[in-house]
């Protein structure tokens, strides 16, 4: 696949594609001639009164006047001093997003780097060259600095990459590539650091992963109904239409589409003494097309950073040169707390669920956590166990980040939006989700195993099997953690919709 990099129109996908799946980036003309005609401006304005950004310093130190001859210094010294990051390296897949997006913004024309610094941005990211960036150094204000600003140097060939699976000065990297360091000219060191990009790709990354699991949670869900004999009249698209959010709509229709033609389900359909199901059954539609909601909430959140110029200063097709507040991440930040919210949620009902399913008190007749000889097996107990302590740690990812802020820069910076945390806390949240999920899926398919000689819906059955290709089924004690880590697994791959797929089974878009 290639990415023709335009400046506008980038997706999600491109940037899923071309940080996870190495995808090919290419400017394209239109790109390249908007960089020339800003860098243009940006020349001749050099020559005259001082311009934030152009021949003065940065941050408090804006009022400082920099002569023509120190000009390139000031750039490389902004690279050196802003690459101040620490902890452990984030994953190279954040910086390869955090790198495309802001060849992004330098091809909207808008910044006036030089078309050769986005070449040769796009140039390391088809070399498979990725900065070595550090967790910590962004406040989300002016943008991620430290971050960016860990890339920049990679750019100057200084400075760590990952490249050819090991990591490798940065000099190294590119001559083993046949690149070259590039200098940088007036204004290029603050357009390679003053945006949100790596807020904006963990949010990419995030908006990709959490669709899938929302979709995950509802497959899943279904087979837990059928485990715990539970009812799918509460998701009749009648009564869902008396509450019509469009998230909830959608995952009631998936759990009718998983649950069709369920034998269990049917089994209990008359002369059954329960009168309704617990809520972490009957509100799955509910809680689960909140999350839905929110997910599209954000994807708007995200359409409008993937459409705009993220820099300071701008600038403007008339040939000015203006400060702005266009690299804070406010936007991006609170978007990023209120999906990490939404989608710790999906992981608290699912703990409910199987709960549910290892007491025997509740669960209608299932054996004591699932075990094969109770007493002297413990079954599926100490994977609830698991589920619980992750969901128990998202309750404290889930408290908002973007609420706090910390005066910087001689209180120039005086308000931060705090975004990257938001953003970093997010990708834990959805990775423990998702190891949640797995445990309901290995624990709901042992529950529809024991219900046997009853089988479960062709969706749901089909699941099954997938899961038993890796996992066996019901029997004594053995080590718990590769199954739950296997079926995992088929859930970071997407192997869940590609079985539904096979059986020609489609969830709502």
């Amino acid at each position: 696949m290639t990415v023709h990099l335009d400046g506008p129109g980038v997706t999600v996908g491109d940037v899923v594609a071309v940080a996870r799946d190495g995808a090919v980036v290419e400017l394209t003309d239109a790109a390249v001639d908007r960089m020339r005609r800003a860098r243009a401006v940006v020349e001749e304005l050099a020559e005259g009164e001082p311009k934030y950004g152009i021949s003065t310093g940065f941050g408090a130190l804006a009022t400082v006047s920099i002569p023509p001859e120190r000009r390139q210094a000031l750039q490389h010294s902004l690279i050196r001093s802003h690459a101040a990051g620490m902890g452990d390296p984030v994953e190279d897949e954040v910086v390869r997003a955090m790198m495309l997006l802001r060849v992004r913004t330098l091809a909207l024309g808008a910044s006036g780097a030089r078309p050769l610094v986005a070449d040769a941005i796009v140039a390391m990211l088809n070399a498979q060259i990725t900065p070595v960036v550090y967790e910590y150094g962004s406040l989300g204000a002016s943008g991620d600095l430290a971050p960016l600003a860990h890339c920049a140097l990679a750019l100057i060939g200084e400075g760590d990459v990952h490249h050819a699976g090991e990591r490798a000065p940065a000099a190294e990297a590119l001559r083993a590539a046949g690149l070259a360091p590039i200098e940088l000219a007036e204004k290029e060191g603050l357009s390679l650091t003053n945006g949100t990009d790596g807020i904006l790709g963990m949010l990419c990354l995030a908006i990709h992963d959490a669709g899938q699991i929302v979709d995950e949670a509802d497959m899943i869900a279904a087979m837990t109904v059928e485990g715990l004999l539970a009812t799918d009249r509460a998701f009749a698209s009648d009564l869902q239409d008396l509450r019509p959010h469009p998230g909830q709509a959608a995952s009631a229709a998936n759990l009718r589409t998983m649950l069709a033609g369920s034998p269990i389900v049917a089994s209990h359909a008359t002369d059954d003494p329960r009168v309704q199901d617990a809520y972490s059954i009957r509100c799955t539609p509910s809680v689960h097309g909140a999350v839905r909601d929110t997910l599209e909430h954000v994807r708007r959140v995200v359409g409008h950073e993937l459409a705009a110029a993220i820099d300071n200063p701008m600038v403007l097709p008339d040939g000015r040169v203006e400060s702005c507040g266009n690299f804070h991440g406010a936007p991006v930040g609170l978007a990023a707390d209120f999906l990490a919210i939404a989608v710790a949620e999906i992981g608290s009902i699912a703990e409910r669920r199987m709960d549910r399913m290892l007491d025997r008190t509740r669960s209608h007749g299932l054996p004591p956590f699932l075990a094969d000889e109770a007493g002297v097996d413990s079954g599926l107990m100490i994977g609830h166990y698991t589920a619980a302590s992750m969901v128990a740690d998202n309750k404290r990812l889930a408290v908002p980040a973007s609420v706090d802020s910390y005066p910087t820069s001689g209180m120039q910076e005086d308000h931060v939006s705090m975004a990257w945390n938001a953003a970093r806390k997010l990708r834990t949240v959805i990775a423990n989700v998702r190891r949640v999920l797995a445990v309901e899926y290995v624990i709901a398919a042992r529950a529809i195993d024991l219900r046997a000689p009853l089988q479960p819906a062709e969706a749901t059955g089909a699941l099954v099997e997938l899961l038993r290709a890796v996992v066996d089924g019901p029997g004594p004690d053995r080590f718990l953690a590769p199954e739950l880590h296997r079926a995992e697994r088929l859930l970071v791959e997407g192997r869940l919709h590609a079985q539904l797929a096979r059986h020609d089974i489609h969830l709502a878009p």
